[in-house]
């Protein structure tokens, strides 16, 4: 790729990676309005990992303080605090609410890669998740304004919602932040805590997804690895950039930005998809 594309590219996937506004459905604009080649699996492997790293150093004191009580609870000879307590349940929600969208990528990705990875279902999906977007967001702001749920709320049935609902987002064009948001909206969680969430939850999903492609990797004959350095570290610093500033102005902002390009790209997505 010429290096106009890797940096258009990287820092596409490291700023709608963790939006609510779909990844997948950016990177199909590129090749359809402007005819680039596809970016192929080693680019895709370098900007996940690049998304992973900003996310993992965006909350490397969560992280590690999850770990810390997580352990902490698997042993039974040490006591934790309250706080500690809450971590450690809070962890356990973590590897819970991924275990449906793993078991679906095992089960279903070789369908949807055969079947719906068309410009058609992309534009369709960014559009009706988009409005499911809005509806949680506007049932947020209407009914919930002044009992708004924390991250402390969360059950074992919420956390499994949670989970069924990211599954979805292997359909290209969902949104894998945007729909979990969404979940955790029509659930009553605040703004920030779904975000939160939503963003500590794709750290195993993008390991586990990125391992995966790693795998099929190594089936490649020759690695441009300048290429994909330059594509991680632009995705990486992008993606910092975003969850820092989507964290800052959430609540201020609400979903309906969002919600608008969505319909916006959707739209130009379908007129693609028809005129094809």
């Amino acid at each position: 790729m010429e290096f106009f594309q890797i940096v258009i590219l990287a820092l596409v996937q490291g700023v709608t990676e963790f939006l609510p506004i779909s990844s997948s459905a950016h990177l199909l604009l590129p090749s359809s309005l402007l005819g680039w080649p596809d970016q192929g699996l080693a680019f895709d492997v370098a900007v996940h990992v690049g998304s992973l790293l900003a996310v993992m150093i965006y909350f490397r004191d969560d992280i590690l303080r999850l770990i810390t009580a997580w352990f902490g609870g698997l042993n039974r000879g040490v006591e934790l605090s309250a706080s500690e307590q809450q971590d450690c349940r809070l962890a356990w929600f973590i590897i819970l609410g991924t275990i449906p969208a793993g078991l679906a990528g095992l089960l279903f990705n070789d369908f949807i890669e055969a079947h719906l990875r068309s410009i058609a279902v992309v534009a369709f999906t960014t559009i009706a998740f988009g409005l499911l977007l809005q509806v949680a967001d506007r049932r947020h702001s209407r009914d919930l304004e002044s009992n708004v749920k924390t991250l402390a709320n969360l059950t074992v049935k919420a956390v499994i919602f949670i989970g069924i609902c990211q599954a979805f987002a292997l359909i290209p064009g969902t949104s894998r932040s945007g729909v979990t948001i969404t979940a955790a909206l029509f659930l009553g969680i605040g703004r920030t805590d779904a975000a939160r969430f939503s963003f500590l939850l794709s750290i195993p999903i993008i390991v586990l997804s990125g391992g995966f492609k790693a795998i099929e990797l190594l089936n490649e004959d020759s690695v441009p690895w300048l290429e994909l350095l330059l594509g991680a570290s632009l995705s990486a610093i992008s993606a910092y950039a975003c969850i820092h500033y989507f964290l800052s102005y959430i609540n201020r902002l609400g979903m309906l930005p969002f919600v608008i390009y969505r319909l916006g790209l959707g739209g130009v997505l379908a007129w693609i998809a028809w005129s094809v």
